[in-house]
């Protein structure tokens, strides 16, 4: 028996496990391979240079500096999103006034979960357009333009927004409005995901909580945030690997892809200027192999730095 279910497991596992070595293990082992020659990309002609590209990253400024923006990402994008999103399910959930139902969430919670999902069910590139016309450096633009009719700026003076590579706080101010948009599109969906665990755990709890004398912010901070430390830890992971990518929105909405002047470059975008640009792609492979890695491993740190025991209730 136990050896028809093995042949029914492997049978059932076989295609997908093939489709997945093939179409995505074996295209990671091609650019690893690539990783350690100088193929242009575009010829046949490869010479063997074992780990020069790996060392040249340590000395190439445009990678020291799109290191920096992705670390940008990586720390502002999930906490920014999870902590908007953790706001927005509270209270969509138990927000509202408590009755002899209990506790529930404010008035109309279905409908605002409609309308703050809505984003996920638009591709990223349908909501890059709609960004760069709402970040438009002109009166067309939907921020300007507004400001302009109330007189807050002038014709003559607007926020130049994707072209303003001055810092703010630190940082280019392009990636802080490409940090907007980023916690925009993603918010609803952690949304979602949080409201439903936080309904899986049992409005008895948070009413004994209340009838204590604990006030919502204790309640949040006391109850729901520890019950819910699993799924945030995951959505964390989830939002890592999206604030090492932000290609699409960097491609679509600066100048030049990385602009101005390099300021919005992040990884995915210097593999790409690096390939298709300069038509180095050995040393583009080796840039994303080194992604790779840095992925991964940063996954396993969070992981294992948020394991522990599964609390019951």
């Amino acid at each position: 028996m136990r050896h028809g279910v093995a042949r029914f497991v492997t049978g059932f596992l076989a295609l997908p496990v093939g489709l997945y070595l093939f179409y995505v293990v074996w295209p990671f082992l091609q650019a690893a391979g690539y990783s350690l020659t100088d193929w242009g990309g575009y010829s046949d002609r490869q010479q063997f240079v074992g780990l020069e590209n790996y060392v040249r990253l340590f000395s190439d400024e445009l990678i020291r500096k799109a290191f920096w923006h992705n670390v940008f990402f990586l720390i502002t994008v999930p906490l920014f999103t999870i902590a908007l999103a953790l706001f927005l399910a509270f209270l969509l959930n138990v927000g509202g006034r408590g009755d002899k139902a209990g506790i529930r969430g404010v008035f109309g919670s279905g409908l605002y979960k409609v309308i703050f999902f809505f984003p996920q069910v638009l591709s990223l590139v349908v909501i890059a357009v709609m960004w760069q016309q709402i970040y438009r450096a002109d009166g067309q633009g939907l921020i300007n333009g507004v400001l302009m009719k109330i007189g807050l700026i002038s014709e003559d003076d607007p926020i130049t927004f994707m072209y303003d590579p001055e810092p703010f706080l630190g940082v280019p101010a392009v990636l802080w409005w490409l940090l907007l948009i980023a916690v925009w599109s993603g918010a609803g969906f952690y949304m979602v995901l949080f409201s439903a665990a936080m309904q899986s755990i049992p409005k008895d709890i948070f009413e004994a909580a209340i009838l204590d004398g604990a006030g919502r912010v204790h309640t949040f901070f006391r109850i729901t945030l520890p019950l819910l430390r699993d799924t945030v830890s995951v959505a964390w992971v989830y939002l890592g690997f999206i604030a090492l990518d932000m290609f699409a929105l960097v491609y679509i909405m600066t100048p030049s892809q990385g602009g101005p002047n390099h300021a919005s470059e992040i990884f995915a975008s210097v593999i790409h200027f690096n390939a298709f640009q300069k038509g180095q792609f050995g040393y583009a492979c080796a840039i994303a192999v080194a992604l790779a890695i840095f992925t991964i491993l940063l996954a396993a740190l969070q992981l294992r730095i948020t394991r522990r025991e599964r609390i019951e209730y």
